[in-house]
């Protein structure tokens, strides 16, 4: 089996779980989006010229922080590594074209996409919902569009990414744990807002 035919045939992490929305509260699947582990020295300039050129996004360099473009976004994971999320058929051509960018750099991207799924929480009671399982201050004032961060949510490893101000957070975990955190937001979705279940 090729590498190709393997990303293809990957599965939603929740494909028997319905979105569910309210007024103030939404959650869903961002299903099969594709998911690039990415290695290099940000003081190297080639290096992040070679990553602009190939996906049309400035590195983030600030810890805790991502940018997004219209297909992509690159999130700062350690002062050398970054998470890069993308449209599921992109993953594997855009690691061979960072891999051929790189060329003898100290550098390289590696193509995860079996290992994570993303959950969309959106809405007025979005911060509220979060901040029941996570110790990260998520006042606006502190946590914004385009910040992210490590965390634990609910005891499950997440990268907690705000895409934009309604607010609409991006909440990447490992699939493993994806069923999971669906039940426990959902859960806790009953003591948030009009207190309805989000199922």
């Amino acid at each position: 089996m090729t590498e190709q035919t393997e990303q293809t045939e990957t599965q939603s992490a929740l494909a028997t779980v319905p979105s569910a929305h309210r007024p103030a509260l939404s959650m869903r699947e961002r299903p099969a989006r594709g998911y690039l582990n990415l290695r290099g020295q940000p003081e190297q300039a080639a290096f992040v010229e070679a990553v602009r050129t190939v996906t049309g996004l400035d590195l983030p360099l600030t810890p805790n922080t991502m940018t997004m473009g219209q297909s992509l976004s690159a999130i700062w994971l350690a002062p050398n590594e970054w998470l890069l999320v993308t449209p599921p058929d992109d993953a594997v051509s855009l690691q061979a074209r960072l891999r051929a960018a790189f060329g003898n750099l100290f550098a390289t991207a590696t193509e995860v996409s079996s290992g994570y799924a993303t959950l969309e929480i959106a809405g007025s009671q979005a911060r509220a919902l979060l901040a029941r399982g996570c110790s990260v201050d998520l006042h606006p004032r502190v946590f914004g569009p385009g910040d992210s961060a490590q965390t634990l949510l609910a005891k499950a490893d997440v990268i907690l990414a705000q895409r934009d101000a309604s607010p609409r957070f991006h909440v990447i975990v490992r699939r493993s744990m994806a069923d999971y955190l669906w039940s426990w937001l959902d859960d806790a979705a009953r003591d948030v807002g009009n207190g309805a279940s989000l199922r």
